[in-house]
């Protein structure tokens, strides 16, 4: 299986932290509203919590997609 990796479209993402809510150790949301990724990479045993997470972003401004890191 192809590495997953979490990508944020800065463009979209409103700054309201409900995926640092679910994540906190993956997400954070800086007092300026921009989102702080300091994961990108997820691993099998974080996929349920890290897709939660994207799930949840009222904006779709995250999403999980396959590849290697930029």
């Amino acid at each position: 299986m192809a590495e997953q990796l979490i990508v944020v479209d800065r463009g979209r993402c409103t700054g309201l932290g409900i995926c640092e809510s679910i994540d906190p150790d993956r997400f954070e949301v800086e007092d300026d509203g921009s989102l702080l990724l300091h994961q990108e990479r997820v691993a099998e045993a974080d996929r349920a919590l890290a897709e939660r997470a994207v799930g949840s972003c009222p904006a779709a401004a995250l999403t999980i997609q396959e590849g290697t890191p930029a």
